[in-house]
């Protein structure tokens, strides 16, 4: 099954927060783009303390402007508290836009989500772009 590594914790917030779009700046001609499916959802080993500020200061303000799908009570984990470097959930890919109405949109390159739901941490080590996972 193919994998894509996405650094924490906006794999946490598709997983938990309704964050329907996963941004990408490839270059028109990635093969990833024309991908459609299932993946699973790999989250990255390193995470910054400004990336996980930036990250929440965005589900912040989706919240405070009413985005339909983010629970009221909500809160993001501790920094120590996410998991990474490895499987955290699965998800589906069923559109690439260059355009929406999504608050979580926000990239040269929007890969549309649904289904997202967590699965068992599973220590992975990542790849750049979509890679192969065996024994799913």
């Amino acid at each position: 099954m193919k994998a894509l590594s996405i650094r924490q914790p906006w794999c946490w917030m598709i997983l938990n927060a309704g964050k329907n779009i996963e941004n990408r700046d490839w270059k028109p001609w990635n093969p990833g783009l024309k991908f459609r499916g299932d993946f699973l959802i790999h989250a990255s080993a390193g995470m910054t303390k400004n990336e996980y500020l930036s990250c929440a200061d965005t589900a912040l303000a989706i919240k405070r402007n009413g985005y339909p799908s983010f629970p009221d009570d909500l809160l993001l984990p501790p920094f120590n508290d996410l998991d990474r470097g490895g499987i955290v959930g699965i998800a589906q890919i069923y559109n690439v836009v260059q355009q929406s109405e999504s608050p979580w949109f926000f990239g040269r390159y929007g890969l549309v989500l649904r289904n997202a739901r967590p699965l068992p941490f599973r220590p992975l080590k990542g790849q750049l772009g979509f890679f192969e996972v065996n024994d799913v």
